[in-house]
């Protein structure tokens, strides 16, 4: 707070906000880095006034004296629109570490005023929420012998998956003996890069993502995808032979759709697969919001509106009455824009109504899989109340659309693509792996690949988390070319390399015990266990203490 500013009910201190700058001053050189960095504005250089009494002089009769010293040093600001969010890039720049953000110790005080001016909060990053049932899942089923062949520290195998209609033998036979029209499939990795928009990532984090992918399929020979979100890409990738490697999607507001649209006659390659964004689990119901502080000249001009705008996602048109004939249409016009050779397939946040959406989807010939994102994602721009309060976990949403799959016979035709709060706590294979065998054919990742492979400050703690507002002290998430300079694309591509290999490692690892060397455990529960009578109930897995 300022000097002889008036105090307030709504006035706070620091002791107020959940992260509170601490400073010394004897060891700052009051270089300025830290006040140039902050994301926020948190601090600012300030000015102080300081008192001291001058002891007496030995051998005079005088009294003591006082004298004021002016002196100059890092001043935290006290208005919630420029609380600190504890990035610690402050204390990154600082040369003698004479700045640090420190947690506070006592309740939030700021919580009760992030809705100045009326507006809900929004925010990036994560729901605040603990360990999940992913977390708690074992794998029991461990071949009682060695087999150097099965080996995981001698493995040969490949972890592949399939994305795409995938029809019996015999059908498949029988459509090209009649010259018929067989769906198309693709081979690829079961991680998946998820769905971040050229937008919502900076330029350099995009084109980091971008070029590990590719170093990935054409140096490594792993099929790893990425989705490139809502709002198109870049035109030259779309022009390039690099498009086999991504997974285009459409969404609602079909931002973006008009460049990949005119794009279609001069593309190398088809992609590998289109998908149809209808939710996402961190704002279930609520679309994606890419707001204006993001909304730069080429985004702009990417997505066809003006620039400096919000762009939420617009509700379904007009033309569409229900989600059962939305997919529908959208999958037909997907499917005869690129000749029916590509495998289209929409994505759905995690609801009890998404076994009627599948239900539909075993119905629809052209229907080639079903994504559904779980509660516990989230990278971009969500309400708070959407992120904690909305939802449905993952897990037991996968293991129904399975079982219902195999109800119907159809376990192995329709491919289940899971997400949403993977490796949340950093235990990635091990979440992936379990989802695999509660019925999930691949599984796709976002915010952990920011976390691993740009350094993403956001926590469950609420640290940082400010994606939303293009702040992003580590440029991840920012269009401020002050900001997103900071990211080293081709450092960015040797992480994203880094945690596939080691994904890769690790995947093999839990698979190999299993008897599993040519195929994914798809479905394979009899291998899960779990600690929790009511969590095994609902998944139909072993109950293990």
């Amino acid at each position: 707070m300022q000097p002889n500013a008036a105090i307030t009910p709504s006035t706070l201190s620091r002791c107020d906000f959940p992260w509170q700058v601490k400073w010394d001053i004897q060891t700052c050189t009051l270089c300025g880095r830290c006040t140039s960095v902050c994301p926020v504005n948190a601090i600012e250089p300030g000015t102080f006034r300081k008192r001291s009494i001058e002891s007496l002089v030995p051998g005079l009769n005088k009294m003591p004296e006082s004298s004021f010293k002016v002196y100059h040093g890092i001043r935290q600001k006290t208005d919630p629109g420029y609380a600190c969010v504890g990035c610690g890039m402050c204390n990154m720049v600082c040369p003698n570490n004479a700045i640090e953000p420190v947690g506070a110790k006592f309740g939030d005080t700021l919580k009760f005023h992030h809705d100045q001016g009326g507006l809900s909060r929004t925010r990036g990053g994560r729901r605040n929420s603990g360990q999940s049932v992913l977390d708690q899942i074992k794998f029991l089923r461990i071949s009682m012998l060695t087999d150097p062949a099965l080996d995981a520290g001698r493995h040969e195998f490949e972890m592949k998956t399939l994305i795409g209609r995938i029809l019996p033998p015999a059908k498949v036979l029988k459509a090209r003996k009649d010259k018929g029209w067989v769906p198309p499939v693709r081979e690829i990795y079961p991680l998946l890069i998820g769905g971040m928009s050229f937008g919502a990532l900076s330029p350099n984090m995009w084109e980091g993502l971008q070029m590990g992918v590719a170093y990935l399929n054409e140096e490594l020979n792993m099929p790893v995808r990425m989705c490139t979100g809502e709002g198109g890409c870049p035109p030259r990738l779309l022009r390039s032979r690099f498009l086999k490697y991504v997974i285009l999607q459409i969404a609602s507001g079909y931002f973006g759709w008009d460049e990949i649209v005119h794009s279609i006659p001069h593309m190398k390659e088809d992609p590998c697969a289109v998908e149809i964004k209808y939710g996402q689990g961190a704002k279930p119901g609520d679309g994606g919001l890419l707001q204006w502080h993001k909304v730069n000249k080429l985004i702009a001009a990417i997505r066809g509106v003006p620039p400096g705008v919000s762009l939420p996602s617009p509700p379904t048109h007009q033309t569409k009455y229900s989600i059962e004939e939305a997919v529908a249409k959208m999958i037909q016009s997907m499917s005869m824009a690129w000749g029916f050779r590509v495998p289209v397939y929409p994505k759905i946040s995690a609801s009890s109504t998404s076994l009627a959406v599948l239900n539909n989807l075993t119905r629809n010939p052209y229907a080639s899989g079903l994504a559904i994102d779980g509660e516990d994602g989230g990278t971009g721009a969500a309400y708070n109340v959407s992120m904690n309060h909305m939802g449905h976990p993952i897990a037991s949403n996968v293991r129904d659309c399975y079982l219902n799959l195999v109800k119907l016979g159809m376990q192995n035709e329709i491919p289940i693509i899971a997400g949403g709060g993977t490796g949340k706590n950093g235990n990635l294979s091990a979440n992936a792996a379990a989802l695999i065998m509660l019925g999930a054919s691949a599984v796709q990742v976002g915010k952990y690949i920011m976390q691993a492979a740009a350094g993403c400050l956001g926590s469950e703690q609420d640290r940082c988390n400010i994606c939303n507002i293009g702040r992003c002290p580590k440029g991840i998430t920012s269009q401020d070319p002050r900001l997103y300079r900071r990211l080293d694309p081709e450092k960015v591509a040797q992480r994203v390399v880094d945690v596939y290999l080691s994904f890769d490692t690790e995947l093999k690892k839990i698979v190999a015990p299993l008897g599993r060397s040519t195929s994914l455990p798809i479905g394979m529960s009899d291998a899960l266990g779990i600690a929790d009578k009511a969590a095994a109930d609902r998944l139909q897995i072993k109950y293990v203490v």
